[in-house]
């Protein structure tokens, strides 16, 4: 008996981005390791990538992820 059902129909309106293809889909048809999502868009969906950016950008610059310094000892 399976614990997890495969879902293989996404609902109405729900957007993912596949990484694999590198496209949009209407409902979950990649696997979900390949895929962004879900958006309430195909807009939103579209600009999956740019908001990765934009969002790996951001943690990047805060000051409160960085990690230890190169050589090893962490001040403060």
């Amino acid at each position: 008996m399976a614990l997890f059902k495969k879902r293989t129909a996404g609902k109405p309106g729900e957007w993912y981005y596949c990484l694999e293809h590198k496209k949009v889909e209407e409902g979950p048809e990649c696997p979900a390791k390949d895929r962004f999502g879900p958006y309430a868009s195909r807009e939103e969906a579209q600009h999956a990538m740019d908001t990765a950016r934009e969002r790996n950008l951001q943690w990047e610059n805060d000051p409160r992820w960085h990690d230890a310094p190169a050589g090893g000892t962490e001040e403060g």
